[in-house]
């Protein structure tokens, strides 16, 4: 299981993966846990916490409201935890086994992401396997990764269920598409994005 930490991790020769406890991260930690054991990278899958205490009602007693403490360890609960189910157990010496940092970080999670994947190798994000009400699949959070990295970016989605079939894991069937830079249609050197869409 590897380490939890809140400090920025080196990031040469590194992948990072962001975390949110969904099964989309799930899936996104899995294909880049494949992709890292391809290139001899290591992973740091990242998880952004923001405090709640604002969220709550002013009238709320005080035992409702966790302490910024007790957030920071829920945090990095839900990270081991996730990295548990994407990873399953490891063995000590096995020849499968990839390099894993996992970081816990406050702030909001596009800004946590882009500084933790500058420099990387690679950004690898969760996505809805489809679109809800006409919404692209992918959501907020990946949409301002999309356009602000300067690293390239792909976007993994999360397992359709199918009671007949058993669920496999995504292939490369993706579109590179540029990313990076700001809304008008100016890119970062040399960042582009993958969709992973099947």
């Amino acid at each position: 299981m590897p380490e939890v930490t809140a400090e920025k991790v080196p990031v040469e020769n590194a992948i990072v993966v962001g975390v949110d406890g969904s099964e989309a991260s799930v899936s996104a930690l899995r294909w880049a846990v494949r992709e890292a054991r391809a290139v001899h990278a290591r992973i740091v899958a990242v998880h952004a916490w923001e405090p709640t205490g604002a969220a709550l009602a002013p009238y709320a007693p005080p035992s409702a409201r966790p302490t910024v403490t007790e957030q920071r360890v829920s945090a990095a609960g839900l990270l081991a935890d996730t990295i548990r189910e994407a990873l399953g157990p490891r063995i000590d010496g096995d020849v499968r086994a990839v390099d894993a940092r996992a970081v816990v970080t406050q702030g909001p999670p596009v800004r946590v992401l882009l500084r933790h994947a500058r420099g990387t190798r690679l950004l690898v994000l969760g996505r809805r396997a489809h679109g809800a009400f006409g919404l692209p699949p992918i959501g907020a959070v990946g949409r301002e990764c999309l356009f602000h990295a300067t690293v390239p970016v792909v976007a993994v989605p999360a397992p359709e269920p199918s009671p007949a079939t058993p669920t496999s894991a995504p292939s490369w069937h993706g579109a590179r598409l540029p990313c990076g830079g700001d809304r008008s249609g100016s890119f970062g050197p040399g960042a582009f994005a993958v969709l992973v869409l099947s």
